[in-house]
């Protein structure tokens, strides 16, 4: 969520950095201005009105003790007249307040300055390319087709079980998944980041804290009974995890990673591109969080790009890069990249992690922040990457490592699978 103050200073700029996501949000910018007019106006109506109170409280008491009783009762009548006052203007207040939030939950994050001006994935800037695209056998195949080779995963059972878009992995499938989860995990902790496992449902206040509430409700599955949100990223319980504290400057910064489960609704679209495990309502990942100083958070983003980097040439997968436009951002990141990893059997780019900074648009709905060299209250920066998601990085395995003979394993991963091919 954006700071009020800055909002309040800065209008037009928020309205020209807004254009940039291809909104516009004049006419809220200035509502939102108004309303906090408003409230700070009856905040200092209550702010006087408690403070007169109290000087005539300490009125009547000087009053009481020197035996003028008849002008402290005519003092009392006044004081009760000023509670009421002050009564009233809180009650007001809490309504304005709520109203205000409300309408400052609406407004997405800035995009930082270096973000192209796009309105679509189509604009998104490439930045980086590296690896080399395999030439695959005559008669490859894409990856639906081989999991029913290898019988390695079965949709029909995941469908049979609870819903399209909810797979089963057996065999040496389930295992190279396994394999996979513990290779990133191992390849985070081993760069600093400290492992978690962390709830994979989280209350309201948790989603509104990273912003998926209430930008992404609909895409969120919702137990109305307990009013609890299946997470659709680990990012969402991980950084919660400091929603409400304030650090030491010298904690900074903090590595967080884990995996979970993700669950969402992804409803809509239809086609070869979100065939198989291009597009699921549940899939693993492992993700990266950090709490960052604002002086170094874009450095801290750039090493984040790298370790996916390092990551991906590891597994020796043609990727790219790209810096998402402002039409393709997310709704609390200030600047995006993405990884898509090149599916030579189904010829297109598959995306395969995010790696994003908030600034201190997150920081301030959790009210995470550190106390700086001077002892001052500052927010914090937040950032979050998948390294890795687990669907589209298996896709791109199968696909990509396909042989008439079988899928070959990388061979990062064959320590943790115990097998290097599978046939």
């Amino acid at each position: 969520m954006l700071q009020i103050a800055f909002i309040r200073e800065n209008q037009e700029k928020v309205i020209q950095a807004l254009a940039k996501r291809n909104l516009d949000v004049k006419e809220l910018v200035n509502e939102v201005v108004a309303l906090d007019e408003i409230r700070r106006a009856v905040q200092a109506e209550m702010d006087n009105a408690l403070a007169e109170s109290n000087k005539l409280s300490k009125d009547i008491g000087d009053l009481m003790k020197n035996g003028e009783k008849a002008k402290a009762e005519i003092l009392k009548l006044k004081n009760v007249g000023l509670k009421e006052t002050s009564k009233d203007a809180s009650e007001r207040l809490e309504t304005l307040a709520n109203d205000l939030l409300q309408k400052m939950y609406l407004l997405p994050n800035l995009p930082a300055d270096i973000v192209p001006v796009g309105k679509s994935a189509d604009d998104n800037l490439n930045v980086f390319e590296s690896g080399e695209v395999p030439v695959l056998h005559d008669g490859a195949l894409p990856h639906w087709d081989l999991i029913k080779k290898y019988d390695i995963i079965d949709f029909e059972l995941g469908t049979k079980i609870t819903a399209p878009g909810f797979p089963v992995y057996k065999g040496k499938g389930a295992k190279l998944q396994r394999a996979l989860i513990s290779y990133f995990l191992d390849k985070n902790t081993d760069a600093g980041y400290l492992e978690y496992q962390v709830p994979h449902m989280v209350n309201e206040a948790s989603a509104y804290g990273t912003g998926q509430l209430p930008d992404k409700e609909g895409q969120m599955y919702h137990d109305a009974k307990d009013d609890l949100y299946l997470i659709p990223t680990a990012e969402v319980p991980v950084t919660n995890i400091f929603r409400d504290v304030i650090l030491s400057e010298n904690e900074l910064p903090v590595l967080c990673t884990g995996y979970t489960p993700c669950f969402r609704r992804e409803a809509g679209s239809w086609g070869a591109h979100v065939r198989g495990l291009n597009r699921l309502h549940q899939f693993d990942k492992v993700e990266i969080v950090r709490i960052e100083h604002p002086e170094k958070s874009y450095e801290a983003l750039e090493g984040m790009v790298e370790h996916v980097k390092e990551i991906l040439d590891e597994l020796k997968l043609p990727y790219r890069v790209l810096r998402l436009c402002g039409g393709d951002m997310g709704f609390a990141s200030a600047l995006t990249y993405d990884f898509e990893v090149f599916s030579t059997a189904q010829d297109r780019w598959l995306e395969i992690s995010s790696v994003s900074n908030f600034e201190t648009f997150q920081a301030n709905r959790l009210k995470l922040r550190f106390k700086d060299k001077d002892g001052k209250n500052q927010l914090a920066h937040t950032l979050n990457g998948s390294s890795l998601a687990l669907p589209r990085v298996m896709a791109g395995i199968l696909e990509n490592y396909q042989t008439p003979e079988g899928i070959v394993i990388p061979e990062v991963l064959r320590k943790y699978t115990g097998f290097d091919i599978i046939n």
